[in-house]
């Protein structure tokens, strides 16, 4: 079953569930609120344990404002995946990276998805929670498929420019590329707590990331070169 947007009339409501006056005019600014608050509280507790009531007030409204504005928990659960999905698409779309020569566009895409793995561990957590639920809500979207599809495009325009080159595999597919570079990447951010354990690391300290990332890029270009 597919969602769509709610569609409904503006609630009325009393003057305790009223927003503050400065922000009742700003429906992009709330929105954001409600994306940030429900990343966080999603990433925090899953699915099942979020509460609209907690989303609403760290987004300073009212959970009848999220409701008008997401139907339902499930609504913005799936808006919060695009929402994840979409910022991972833009970072790697801005990263200009036609203008690159094929190898060093590569290495630049590796580091870019590594650090952004690091720094957006919430992202990667609603994704872990997403695959806990075999993917039952992803498929319900009707846009990530849509979002996801330049994850692809870049890397095979790397790929063919470094094969036009000489300088890369002529057998070797963008998928392929972007599971391994993803896979190195999400493991730093999803992984880090047990393996620092199990392995007494610390995944979090500036020295281990900079290893693990130069790991990431050494991996990707021997994959992919002759």
């Amino acid at each position: 079953m597919r969602y769509s947007p709610a569609v409904s009339k503006e609630p009325v409501l009393s003057s305790q569930e009223m927003p503050s006056a400065g922000r009742k005019n700003d429906p992009v600014g709330l929105r954001k609120r409600i994306f940030d608050s429900a990343l966080a509280e999603f990433a925090e507790s899953g699915l099942n344990g979020a509460r609209m009531e907690k989303i609403a007030e760290h987004a300073d409204t009212t959970k009848r404002m999220v409701v008008y504005h997401f139907k339902n928990k499930e609504a913005l659960y799936i808006s919060v995946l695009e929402h994840v999905y979409s910022q991972i698409r833009r970072h790697e779309v801005s990263l200009n990276l036609a203008a690159l020569p094929p190898a060093e566009a590569l290495v630049k895409l590796v580091e870019a998805t590594f650090n952004f793995h690091v720094q957006n561990a919430d992202f990667i957590r609603v994704i872990c929670m997403e695959n806990m639920m075999r993917g039952r809500y992803i498929r319900q979207s009707t846009q990530i498929k849509t979002l996801n599809r330049s994850a692809l495009t870049v890397l095979e325009d790397i790929l063919s420019r470094g094969k036009q080159g000489g300088l890369f595999r002529a057998d070797v597919a963008a998928r392929d590329v972007h599971r391994l570079i993803s896979s190195m990447s999400f493991h730093q951010a999803a992984n880090q707590y047990t393996f620092d354990t199990l392995f007494e690391g610390n995944s979090q300290d500036e020295n281990y990331i900079a290893h693990f990332r130069q790991m990431a890029v050494q991996v990707t270009l021997r994959f992919v070169t002759l």
